[in-house]
């Protein structure tokens, strides 16, 4: 149990951080981004929005944990469902510190390979995320004026809020509503996270998987259980290639592991159901095995 409780510290220092900016990046978003924007540029159909979305999640420096709020502040404003799945996949799959991480490790041609994958994966569940009939959650009844109601010609303003109502604003959505609606997903996945890490003999499986083709079921079942982060898992892969895992496996495993986590996994399933974490989670585990395998003939390894 003491080792449980010192895991679950080591993941809540981690992740903490992350989620602090993720919060506040989607508190900016809440209150700074006007709606009919998220709308123009994320709320229409086709590949551009998908693009945008998946441009973004390149840039921002943010793991999974952190990107879970600020696609729900995106999904709340009128995103499609195709988009926010693509900034779900594309920003936590890699950063600019991963990216120069795995060229000083792994060189020149894996860190192309990567880049280029996690856009290629983000793109792709995107679009599948398009063809699939979603209806938004009801956000809730828009607020009416009762002039209005009464005179359809009764015109009226609103007064524009001052810098610190603004600020207020932000940091309520961020830290206070926000976390109401996600939180306790959340809390449950680091929970199972550290359970994992703490009762499943990882050291194992990891010399009885390592080579041949089953490393890629390793890859999948290790990256789908446990949180890693896109620059944490560089290193990682890299032991573990040295120990015999083939470049293949290895490949898949710095895909998929950065995107999902039981967060990501728990708030998808309350925000959107069962029925499209599983298209999400099933398109993932394929994109990035066959990414994996693509990596592994162009290697020759």
């Amino acid at each position: 149990m003491e080792h449980f409780v010192h895991i679950l510290i080591h993941y809540l220092k981690e992740i903490i951080p992350a989620l602090a900016i993720g919060f506040f990046i989607s508190g900016l978003v809440h209150e700074i981004i006007p709606e009919n924007a998220v709308l123009k540029y994320l709320g229409s159909g086709g590949i551009r929005p998908i693009f945008y979305a998946t441009l973004i999640g390149t840039l921002l420096p943010v793991c999974c944990w952190g990107s879970l709020p600020i696609a729900v502040s995106f999904y709340k404003k009128g995103a499609k469902l195709g988009p926010v799945l693509a900034f779900l996949v594309a920003t936590p799959a890699t950063s600019v510190s991963a990216l120069l991480v795995a060229y000083s490790i792994m060189g020149g041609l894996f860190t192309v390979y990567i880049f280029f994958a996690v856009i290629i994966m983000g793109m792709t569940i995107g679009l599948i995320g398009n063809t699939i009939k979603h209806t938004p959650k009801n956000s809730g009844e828009p607020i009416k004026c009762p002039h209005c109601e009464s005179d359809p010609e009764h015109v009226h303003t609103h007064r524009k809020k001052t810098l610190a109502e603004r600020a207020i604003s932000v940091l309520k959505y961020a830290y206070v509503e926000l976390p109401r609606e996600i939180g306790g997903e959340l809390f449950i996945g680091l929970l199972l996270a550290a359970f994992v890490a703490t009762f499943v003999p990882m050291g194992k499986l990891i010399k009885a998987y390592l080579g041949g083709w089953l490393g890629y079921l390793f890859a999948i079942v290790f990256g789908v259980l446990m949180y890693i982060c896109s620059t944490a898992t560089v290193p990682l892969v890299d032991s573990l290639m040295r120990q015999g895992m083939n470049s293949g496996a290895g490949m898949t495993l710095l895909l998929i592991g950065p995107v999902t986590s039981y967060g990501t996994i728990l708030v998808l399933r309350k925000e959107y159901g069962i029925k499209i974490l599983s298209i999400f989670l099933f398109s993932l585990i394929a994109i990035s095995l066959l990414l994996g395998v693509v990596f592994q003939i162009i290697r020759g390894v």
